[in-house]
């Protein structure tokens, strides 16, 4: 039996919960992009400057970036103890995809917020 020391939650039930969240969160976002890029169909880089430069879409995309972070973190994990039977190989590519997430997240939050 797996034990929960990787996991994000406290709980199966936690992981899930936190899985469905973060999936309204992205949905939401992807819809909220699909409709502007719809309606703005001769979208130019100062427009789509102005959308990003607002608090509330930085708000909103830093939510997204999270969510996707957590949402991928949770899918990869329940993947990689049912599939990777080693502990050590598991470890090793869960420590791998811990970092890899952890590196664009930051990098997006760079992106969004920095200069």
């Amino acid at each position: 039996m797996v034990t929960n020391i990787t996991n994000l939650g406290r709980s199966g039930l936690s992981d899930w919960l936190i899985q469905r969240f973060s999936a309204v969160i992205l949905a939401l976002y992807t819809l909220f992009i699909v409709a502007y890029l719809l309606l703005n169909p001769g979208l130019d880089y100062a427009t789509w400057n102005g959308l990003f430069a607002q608090t509330w879409m930085r708000i909103f995309s830093l939510l997204a970036f999270v969510s996707i972070a957590a949402h991928a973190w949770i899918g990869l994990w329940t993947v990689t103890t049912d599939y990777l039977k080693s502990t050590g190989i598991r470890l090793a590519v869960q420590s791998a995809i811990i970092l890899a997430i952890f590196v664009f997240l930051v990098w997006g939050i760079q992106i969004l917020w920095g200069a």
